[in-house]
């Protein structure tokens, strides 16, 4: 967008506008008590780390998985640890009509929507090559679709109610090409929902923020494999993967009201792998 010295001198209607009424402590900043967290991929790995932190924070916290029933349990569990309230919900974010039934049973359960983590992603680690289409196509529809899908309905919900906090999960594969291991379709995925949650932070400025989580190797199963974790541990600067608690500050700092002067911002947490 160009502008001339005029435009820039020009007072803007609106402008500027208000701080958020935050707290000036900034521990209470990160006290998340009274807002409604959804999570999806929250059965396992850095998704149930993830809810780990916003019950912590005292959020109450829907767990979105689709095959893995432990989750069931592992919300139990929070809430009876973090007196807060936790639900699950087996959607698979693929299919449209799912995403946009359950947010909306969200909503009837919990009362609204503050802050959505869109963090459900797979991997077929082969070349494209070797790839099926249809193997492909898997990817695409939960990696890119299932991210396009949660944004529509709940960045609507979010515009319904005038505010809003998106985070997508995305990974450090968006900012090179040269991973250890053959996976150029799920690459291409991840390149694809970092660009477009920076256009969804131009395109929601009036009503939400939205960051994107850009991990490398964690230690989970979607980490490095047998053949790529020797790789992995020379190439990252600090020799190994990562633990899932090692993550759960940062997804806490962007859900929380110690972030709100940041939007559209790619936050890499890779321990140092895709230094030059």
């Amino acid at each position: 967008m160009s502008m001339t010295v005029e435009d820039c001198v020009r007072a803007r209607e609106g402008f500027p506008r208000p701080v958020p009424d935050i707290p000036s402590n900034a521990v209470d900043q990160f006290k998340l008590n009274g807002k409604v967290v959804v999570v999806t991929g929250a059965a396992d790995g850095i998704g149930l780390a993830v809810c780990e932190a916003m019950a912590e924070a005292g959020a109450d916290v829907a767990f979105w998985y689709h095959s893995n029933d432990a989750a069931i349990l592992k919300a139990k569990d929070l809430a009876a640890l973090h007196n807060v309230k936790t639900s699950t919900y087996k959607v698979d974010v693929s299919d449209p009509a799912q995403v946009q039934f359950a947010i909306a049973k969200v909503v009837h359960e919990f009362g609204a929507i503050d802050v959505f983590i869109a963090n459900a992603g797979m991997s077929i680690s082969k070349p494209i090559l070797e790839q099926t289409l249809e193997e492909y196509r898997t990817q695409m529809s939960v990696n890119v679709d299932g991210i396009v899908h949660c944004s529509k309905y709940v960045g609507s919900l979010f515009k319904d109610q005038g505010y809003g906090n998106l985070i997508i999960t995305s990974s450090m594969s968006a900012h090179i090409v040269n991973v250890p291991v053959d996976q150029p379709v799920y690459n291409a995925t991840k390149a694809f929902v970092t660009h477009f949650g920076k256009s969804l932070a131009r395109e929601w400025r009036e009503f939400a923020r939205v960051n994107i989580v850009s991990p490398g190797f964690f230690d989970t199963k979607m980490g490095a494999g047998p053949s790529a974790v020797n790789e992995a541990y020379r190439m990252a600067a600090l020799g190994r993967q990562g633990h899932t608690r090692e993550i759960k500050g940062l997804y806490l700092y962007l859900a929380s009201d110690a972030s709100t002067y940041m939007t559209g911002s790619d936050l890499l947490i890779d321990g140092g792998y895709v230094l030059p």
